[in-house]
């Protein structure tokens, strides 16, 4: 779960003995001592869970049996080409008629969903029901849910079909050493399987995620590739969880590089062109600029289409502030929105509806409830 941040922008606040023991500073240029001290106040507010949950996270060192082990959540354009194009190359640009969304990259190949299909996902690992309504609900009544969801943007948004999905924590960063000392845990394979078990009875696609700790993608992606090397299998993966300066998870924000973005689309477009797949799908995390840096140098391939998805927490107006700054304002490829069913009514927010995340631009073509 994450923290939705305003950039520093001139009264200046300090907040110290964050969880973390962070120390922050905010600057409000253009605003009165007023109006700058509401927006702290819902900055402080929405400080992340995951981090007051640092110290208390209890996940085993051993992998969990998928029927009876709870786990608890870690403080919280197409261009006519045939090669690897770059983020920021001026691409032969098309608007494909459901979304008027003219987006970076290569032409799709036969059997991309996207942009044909906006795809909605329930994201959480069925272990856990505090890390997101997949585990949340026993299967029968989580999918339902994930009906009514879909009919609501259906209703929302005619001409764009649905592509139901089940994202699914498959390697979930930790607040202690675990086991190897790498402070992530990954799940077993009847969790996996489980995983698609449910999916298959909505004909939905699984997202893998990722949250490598103290590892690496290149650790973490291999142990994955037979579920990978399935049509209806793809990746996520969270920078928010990628310590590379050895920080605790949860303590702070980690990061990722356009290199550890270009690694996973290239592992994955490998597997494509080896095993005859459709394209494959691999969506980004993000939420604040240092998340992912470099973004100019990330690879669009043929293989692997890219969301970058807005995975920020907040009322409606930080959400889509968040959404400005680093996703629109960054572009890679697609874009995608998170909405979280509990943290986004916090101090009495709302959820946003279908109607407003369809009108942010470039139109959000993954959606993501947790």
């Amino acid at each position: 779960m994450k923290l939705l941040q305003l950039l520093p922008i001139n009264p200046t606040f300090t907040l110290r003995n964050l969880p973390g023991k962070l120390t922050r500073s905010y600057t409000f240029k253009g605003y009165t001592l007023q109006t700058a001290a509401i927006l702290l106040g819902l900055l402080l507010s929405t400080s992340c869970t995951q981090e007051r949950e640092a110290n208390s996270a209890t996940l085993p060192d051993r992998e969990p049996e998928f029927a009876d082990t709870t786990i608890t959540a870690p403080t919280d354009t197409q261009a006519v080409v045939s090669t690897d194009t770059l983020a920021n190359t001026v691409a032969v640009e098309s608007t494909p008629a459901d979304t008027g969304y003219t987006y970076p990259g290569p032409q799709p190949l036969p059997g991309a969903i996207l942009p044909q299909k906006r795809i909605l996902a329930y994201y959480g690992n069925p272990l856990s029901k505090r890390m997101g309504i997949l585990g949340e609900f026993p299967a029968d009544k989580m999918l339902s849910k994930l009906d009514d969801e879909i009919a609501n943007w259906q209703k929302a948004d005619p001409n764009t079909p649905i592509q139901p999905a089940l994202h699914a924590i498959v390697v979930t960063a930790q607040g202690h050493p675990s086991a190897g000392g790498k402070y992530r845990l990954r799940m077993t394979d009847k969790m996996i399987d489980g995983v698609l078990e449910m999916a298959a009875k909505r004909d939905a696609i699984v997202f893998l995620d990722v949250q490598v700790g103290h590892s690496t993608l290149q650790e973490e992606l291999p142990r994955l590739e037979k579920y990978l090397k399935m049509p209806q299998v793809h990746l996520g993966i969270d920078a928010e969880f990628s310590m590379k300066d050895g920080s605790v998870p949860g303590r702070k924000i980690g990061t990722f590089d356009a290199e550890d973005i270009n690694y996973a689309t290239k592992y994955m477009a490998d597997l494509a062109k080896a095993n005859n797949l459709p394209p494959k799908l691999l969506i980004v995390h993000r939420f604040t600029q240092r998340m992912i840096t470099n973004h100019k140098n990330i690879t669009l391939r043929p293989e692997v289409q890219i969301v970058m998805h807005m995975d920020g927490w907040g009322p409606p107006a930080l959400k889509k502030d968040t959404f400005r700054r680093y996703i629109k304002n960054e572009p890679v490829q697609f874009t995608g929105f998170k909405i979280f069913y509990k943290n986004d009514t916090k101090n009495n927010s709302r959820l946003m509806k279908p109607e407003e995340v369809l009108a942010l631009k470039p139109t959000p073509m993954y959606i993501q409830y947790q």
